[in-house]
């Protein structure tokens, strides 16, 4: 816009208008928010799904603001995920996706662990009913999850997948996306009792053996 081109009122009275903030909806959300965090500190203490008294005492509220906010556990757990998922995609950045093998492998599975060290308790809680049971929003997040597993690994190893006829690179995305589950970090660090370092190196050397070797 020139110096001489003429601003329409309407606008100078959008501009000028204050901004208003609905304090009561930011003091629900930030109720809602503090809910949630208190939910995923009690599975990560507990490892089972804690109750709603356990919930509301461990974030300063009533059971009854819970129920305001929620309309039962199931629909805090929705809400958990959808949280997660959203704070899992921006802690996930792909590192490495350009470097060579050896830099892919260490900079994914570090990655990944990551993940499933933080949100296994949520998984468990999300995939505790046989698949039939689920509730179709609960089932939709956990494909969802699977799925952004499924597009990392094919991100991270282009170069090996691209060596491989379609069905033999979708057989392998399939197993190293079962390797690399939370199920399967779960049953290296708690089943097995694997340090860190160890049920890392577990999987990098598992996902070295089963790559193609790629010129």
């Amino acid at each position: 816009m020139t110096s001489h081109e003429a601003v329409p009122p309407d606008a100078v009275e959008a501009v000028s208008e204050p901004i208003r903030f609905d304090g009561r909806r930011l003091r629900s959300e930030r109720t809602r928010h503090l809910i949630i965090e208190a939910y995923l500190l009690l599975l990560q203490e507990h490892r089972r799904m804690p109750t709603a008294a356990e919930i509301a005492a461990r974030a300063g509220y009533s059971v009854r603001s819970i129920f305001e906010r929620f309309t039962d556990l199931e629909a805090l757990s929705l809400a958990t995920a959808d949280y997660a998922i959203a704070v899992g995609q921006a802690e996930a950045e792909p590192r490495d996706v350009d470097g060579d093998r050896a830099a892919r492998i260490r900079s994914h599975v570090h990655t990944r662990a990551q993940a499933c060290e933080k949100w296994l308790p949520l998984w468990r809680i999300l995939t505790g009913k046989p698949v039939e049971e689920q509730p179709p929003d609960i089932r939709a997040r956990v494909l969802a999850v699977r799925r952004a597993n499924v597009e990392r690994l094919e991100l991270m190893y282009r170069p090996e997948l691209a060596a491989l006829d379609p069905k033999s690179r979708d057989t392998l995305v399939l197993a190293l996306a079962t390797l690399t589950s939370f199920e399967s970090w779960g049953a290296l660090r708690e089943d097995f009792g694997l340090p860190w370092e160890a049920a890392l190196d577990v999987w990098a050397s598992a996902i070295e053996r089963m790559l193609p070797q790629v010129s």
